[in-house]
C-alpha cells in the first residue's frame, strides 16, 4: 500500500471543511477510484503556519521511514505576515531537501504546490488589503518556490490560477477566506496527474 504525507498549513488541514473534503484526502479518493491502493494521508499543517514553524513541527512529529508520496504548500502566511522573501525562498529549500528524504530520497516524488490568492477573497476586502499588491507578493512567493521545486527536481503544480478564477469567490467557508470543498476538488483535479505519476514510478 502506498503512504502520503501532506505537508502545509490552512490550505493542507483543511481550515472550516470536514476532514473528507480536504484536497489531501479528495486527493486519495480519486486515486483509489483508479485502483490504486494507497494509505489515508498523514496530515502535518496548522493553520497559520510559516514555514520555520512547519520546519519546527517536523523536528518533533514522528514520520514513517519513507513515503511513496509527500507534498508541500507552504508561504501564505510568511506573505501575509510580511516576512522577507529571500527568508521564505532559503526556508522553503529546506523543506524540500526534507520533504526528499521523507520520500525515500527521491525528489521526483515530492508535489509542491503553489500558494493561492488569498487577495481575491471577501476576508480581504474585509480587511482593506490592497489585492493587486498581495497578488503580486504571492506571485513573487511562488515564483521563488517554483524555482527551487525546479532545482531540487520535485514536482510542480499551480493552484493559484484556480482560487484566482471567478468561480473561486463563491467556493468558501464561512469565514470568507478558506476554500470550501468545491474549491479543494478543483486541487485535487489539478494534482492527480503528477500524483499518480509519482506513485507508479515509486
Amino acid at each position: 500500500m502506498s503512504t502520503f504525507l501532506a505537508l502545509g498549513d490552512s490550505y493542507t488541514i483543511g481550515e472550516g471543511v470536514a476532514p473528507s473534503e480536504r484536497w489531501p484526502a479528495q486527493l486519495v479518493a480519486r486515486l483509489r477510484n483508479e485502483g490504486i491502493d494507497i494509505a489515508d494521508p498523514v496530515i502535518v499543517a496548522t493553520t497559520g503556519w510559516t514555514t520555520d514553524e512547519l520546519a519546527a513541527a517536523m523536528d518533533a512529529a514522528a514520520f514513517a521511514p519513507s513515503y511513496d508520496l509527500v507534498t508541500l504548500l507552504i508561504g501564505v502566511n510568511n506573505q501575509y505576515r510580511g516576512r522577507p522573501l529571500d527568508e521564505y525562498r532559503a526556508q522553503f529549500r529546506g523543506l524540500l531537501q526534507r520533504a526528499a528524504k521523507l520520500a525515500g530520497g527521491g525528489a521526483e516524488h515530492v508535489v509542491a504546490v503553489s500558494i493561492p490568492d488569498w487577495g481575491v477573497t471577501p476576508f480581504a476586502a474585509r480587511e482593506g488589503g490592497d489585492a493587486a499588491r498581495i497578488a503580486r507578493e504571492i506571485d513573487a512567493f511562488n515564483a521563488a518556490a517554483w524555482a527551487e521545486a525546479r532545482d531540487a527536481g520535485a514536482q510542480w503544480v499551480d493552484v493559484t490560477s484556480l482560487s484566482r478564477a471567478s468561480g473561486a469567490r463563491t467556493e468558501l467557508v464561512d469565514d470568507g477566506l478558506h476554500p470550501s470543498g468545491a474549491q479543494y476538488a478543483r486541487w485535487a483535479e489539478a494534482i492527480m496527474p503528477v500524483a499518480r505519476a509519482a506513485l507508479r514510478s515509486a
